[in-house]
């Protein structure tokens, strides 16, 4: 059957800018998919998705116009339910046909074939392929359904429908066009209450005609770039931007360059239909800002792109892009000059004012700003956050003075002018105010970097102080929340636990900390007094939660379950699990590893049982009382192999320790096929408890080797 390609095109008004992006990608590939499924389009068949602001469509190549037959086998009934003694057809038999729109005649053309143990009836028909109109027409249905709308609209149908002025539909945004063209056919498809068509329309201002014909569907996006002077492709549109802003930084000066914001440039993409990028300037005066100011404002208030220097300083100069190209782009370049200028002046009243006043006269006003209903105020919580730093600090022997005041005006930005205008610089306009308040450099990092890791792939905290900050703060919040019982669940992390829980384990394990997590936990329990109900239950929660995110993010690095779970049973120091990670998966690939494994966790499973009789941790082996071969030799292999293996452990060479221990593969096969543990002689069996328990502590100071049993 001979295909052609299809263009499917929903002309809208403007689209939401931060969802079009998703919204054309979901419309595009809803629709291939529902032509696949129904045998329309090839297996092969390319789907190229196109959204600009006003527009979603999707080009999709080898798409039939009717697909093909296709055979179905209906079982109905074992033989002996539906034929009589006679081979007549019995009731039931004649019920199920009617139900498939079929009558007795068709009983001799049944087929009978084995189904199980039992010989049963089928019926086989042919279904003749779907229509391109029907299956066009329900994968456009199903496809509009399924799009990621992030807020439903409800508006009026004026015409084409029957109770104009009353009839509602709701979408996105109000549709004013369809184009659905096979080949250079139309294909009569509705949606929307609209009926498919070949008109679209262009540039609201720069369109050479309107409305366009798009002649058939290949012609699609040469024709709108054409006659419509639109660029209907979002990545081409996105490319073109970029490359723009690169020559346009080129001509503004040496070694300049637009700031880097893939977000902000998607956003850019989605709202312009072609795109103008201009150059243009505000007063220098204003960079005696802090440059995290002026740039957030130009970003988040007006989709600029601010211009940088070499080593990262913001100048005076900023990239626009417009949606349209006058010859002369003066207006368009003051217009914007005009609109950012009060902008930037508001950052610089709020920076000059908020210096008035110094970080610690602002304590204070923390305690009337509510934290969580639960939990008290900003101006309790840092109390708490003050008394685990300490807590942290000692652990850790970093400067308890700077920590402490750290913690202590931590928050203390989050009273200011700028930070209540702007909340995505708290922590970084903090850093600015204590320097000007003239505070210890290590202070005024750790002010800043107590809110990192901000998010995945963020970096740590520059500084001891900073660290400890951080851990006290993000630990406060895991503790206090575990403790009243907001928990995270599948779907819903208000308060990022998540987050909060990985930061954690980043700092402990990358900056290499000695610090004993549970001990920790407790004594941040205790900072909250009486407003944690059950903090022993809450803090075990919570010390399961983190260690849960350990083992997640080890396999997101790549590391199996198994290696991940056997690492974090060892609890090593922090610092030493990418070491022991890397020993375990060269342990694993030796052929002694899986018998060791397994008889690990044997020896594992027979020390539990033994309950009461397990020997004492530092139980002796008496030589004189080994009396079996395989015994004998066992003792004397751990005596010979296990204090090399310590030896390399203790000097953090954990590959070589656990490969050391692998030569014992041998004597323990053969200790565990000759030998029998649980021995009537009780002064026996306690001693080859004891030897299997100095066995089973040396096996496992790297790794829980049971765990990569299979």
């Amino acid at each position: 059957m001979s295909t052609q390609n299809l263009l499917v095109e929903l002309f809208v008004e403007e689209l939401p800018p931060k969802a079009l992006k998703k919204l054309g990608e979901a419309f595009a590939q809803g629709l291939a998919e529902g032509l696949k499924a129904q045998g329309l389009a090839a297996p092969g068949s390319q789907v190229t998705p196109y959204a600009s602001p006003r527009r979603l469509a999707a080009h999709l190549t080898q798409v039939a116009s009717q697909a093909a037959d296709k055979a179905v086998r209906h079982k109905l009934m074992p033989v002996s339910v539906g034929l009589d003694a006679q081979g007549q057809p019995t009731p039931a038999l004649l019920k199920k046909l009617q139900a498939l729109g079929v009558d007795a005649a068709a009983v001799p053309r049944l087929t009978r074939a084995m189904d199980g143990k039992a010989e049963a009836l089928f019926h086989d028909s042919v279904v003749p392929g779907a229509t391109l109109a029907a299956g066009l027409q329900k994968a456009l249905h199903d496809a509009i359904a399924r799009l990621p709308i992030p807020k439903v609209m409800q508006y009026q149908l004026f015409e084409g429908c029957a109770l104009p002025g009353w009839s509602s539909v709701q979408f996105v945004r109000p549709a004013h066009g369809l184009v659905a063209l096979h080949g250079a056919e139309v294909v009569k498809v509705e949606a929307l209450g609209l009926t498919a068509g070949r008109a679209t329309h262009g540039h609201r201002f720069e369109a050479r005609q309107d409305p366009i014909q798009i002649a058939d569907a290949d012609a699609y996006a040469g024709t709108l770039r054409e006659q419509g002077a639109v660029i209907a492709s979002f990545a081409e549109r996105r490319a073109a931007i970029e490359s723009q802003l690169k020559m346009a930084a080129a001509r503004s000066g040496t070694g300049l360059k637009a700031i880097k914001d893939e977000a902000l440039l998607d956003e850019v993409t989605a709202l312009v239909e072609r795109p103008n990028v201009l150059v243009c300037a505000f007063e220098r005066e204003f960079l005696d800002v802090p440059q995290e100011c002026l740039i957030l404002t130009m970003k988040a208030n007006q989709k600029y792109f601010p211009l940088l220097d070499g080593q990262g300083k913001l100048t005076h100069q900023f990239l626009v892009v417009s949606n349209i190209s006058p010859d002369d782009p003066g207006a368009i370049v003051t217009g914007n000059e005009r609109v950012v200028r009060p902008r930037l002046a508001d950052a610089k009243f709020f920076f000059d004012q908020d210096r008035r006043k110094t970080l610690e006269s602002r304590v204070p006003q923390l305690d009337k700003v509510v934290y969580h209903n639960k939990l008290g105020t900003q101006g309790e919580r840092v109390q708490r956050v003050r008394a685990i730093a300490k807590a942290i600090a000692t652990q850790l022997g970093v400067d308890a003075a700077q920590v402490d005041q750290a913690a202590l005006l931590a928050k203390t930005d989050l009273v200011t002018d700028m930070v209540g205008e702007f909340p995505e610089l708290q922590g970084t306009m903090g850093r600015y105010y204590a320097l000007n308040d003239g505070l210890p450099e290590p202070v005024a990092d750790a002010i800043e970097d107590h809110y990192k890791p901000r998010f995945a792939g963020d970096e740590l905290p520059r500084g001891d102080v900073g660290v400890v900050a951080a851990l006290a703060d993000k630990l406060e919040t895991l503790v206090g929340m575990f403790g009243i019982g907001n928990l995270p669940t599948g779907d819903r992390d208000p308060f990022a636990l998540r987050r909060h829980a990985l930061g954690v384990i980043r700092m402990l394990i990358e900056k290499a900390l000695p610090l004993d997590l549970p001990a920790i936990v407790a004594q941040a329990a205790q900072a909250f007094g009486p407003l944690l109900p059950d903090a022993a239950q809450s803090n075990a929660q919570l010390l399961a939660f983190i260690y849960e995110r350990v083992a997640g993010n080890l396999r997101e690095g790549g590391y199996s379950a198994q290696e991940a779970d056997a690492v974090i049973t060892a609890r090593l120091p922090w610092g030493d699990m990418p070491k022991a990670l890397h020993a375990v998966r060269a342990f694993a690939q030796l052929p002694e590893a899986p018998a060791l494994a397994a008889a690990n966790k044997r020896i594992g499973n027979i020390l539990k049982k033994a309950g009461d009789e397990a020997p004492a941790t530092d139980a002796a082996v008496n030589p004189a009382l080994l009396q079996e071969p395989a015994e004998q030799a066992l003792y004397a292999a751990v005596q010979d192999v296990v204090p090399q293996a310590n030896t390399q452990f203790d000097a953090g060479d954990y590959t070589a320790s656990l490969q050391t221990l692998a030569q014992l593969r041998a004597p323990v096969d053969a200790f565990f096929d000759s030998v029998m543990v649980n021995a009537d002689d009780a002064a026996l069996k306690a001693n080859r408890l004891a030897l299997l328990s100095q066995l089973h502590q040396a096996m496992n100071r790297v790794a829980d080797l049971s765990r990569l049993a299979a």
